[in-house]
């Protein structure tokens, strides 16, 4: 059962794309959330292009009964996130919602788009659900699936909206703010996942262990 949730006021959103470092580890989403540090590496900047081609704000497509929107502001006050969505199809079907200027009725399904191939972790999963989440909350609609579209294998793999993944999420969600309200930053707990994280060069356990990145580098600049 997810814990109670509230309301959320706008500058107290955390990023939704957070999620994700999030669930890889939560001293590289605090680095980068609360510290704001950030390295780019090689996965990043594929990351970046990748989304750089789907995040089109404002443009949108129509074929054939699917309206195609890129890059779609995306929020909710329940949660306290904010985001954008890759895509949005709005696929015309009875029992939709209905849309400014377009006849009939539509089902929203997010698209989100990926680098490399599916992951063992659920954390791609979470980051669509609480897209899922958001976009139910802005179009008062209930949306069953999403898709996850992955780069290297040029395939999207449809990802049902669980309430199990709706409830992970939310407490997910219910952490993070908890995290960002301390500002509180874990110690390093190193491991494999180290070697593909894109703040490794700063995030040292024999420089880090008694104090936070900040701290550090704030004491290398003289300041």
């Amino acid at each position: 059962m997810s814990r109670n949730m509230t309301e959320y006021k706008e500058e107290d959103f955390l990023l939704l794309s957070g999620i994700q470092h999030f669930i890889f580890c939560k001293r590289q989403w605090a680095l980068i959330h609360i510290e704001q540090l950030w390295e780019e590496n090689v996965l990043t900047v594929e990351g970046q292009h990748l989304h750089k081609k789907a995040d089109q704000p404002f443009i949108r497509e129509k074929r054939k009964g699917k309206l195609t929107v890129r890059g779609l502001p995306i929020h909710s006050r329940e949660l306290g996130i904010t985001g954008i969505c890759d895509v949005v199809e709005f696929v015309k079907q009875p029992g939709g919602i209905p849309l400014v200027n377009e006849e009939g009725t539509y089902q929203p399904i997010p698209v989100e788009y990926k680098r490399g191939k599916p992951k063992r972790d659920t954390s791609d999963i979470l980051q669509l659900t609480a897209q899922a989440l958001c976009l139910e909350e802005m179009l008062a609609c209930h949306i069953p699936i999403g898709y996850l579209f992955y780069n290297e294998i040029k395939h999207r793999v449809e990802v049902p909206i669980e309430e199990e993944y709706r409830t992970l999420v939310k407490n997910t969600i219910v952490d993070m703010h908890e995290y960002f309200r301390k500002r509180h930053t874990p110690k390093v707990k190193s491991g494999p996942h180290c070697n593909n994280c894109s703040l490794r060069n700063v995030c040292l356990p024999e420089l880090f262990e008694k104090q936070t990145v900040k701290s550090y580098l704030n004491a290398r600049l003289g300041e």
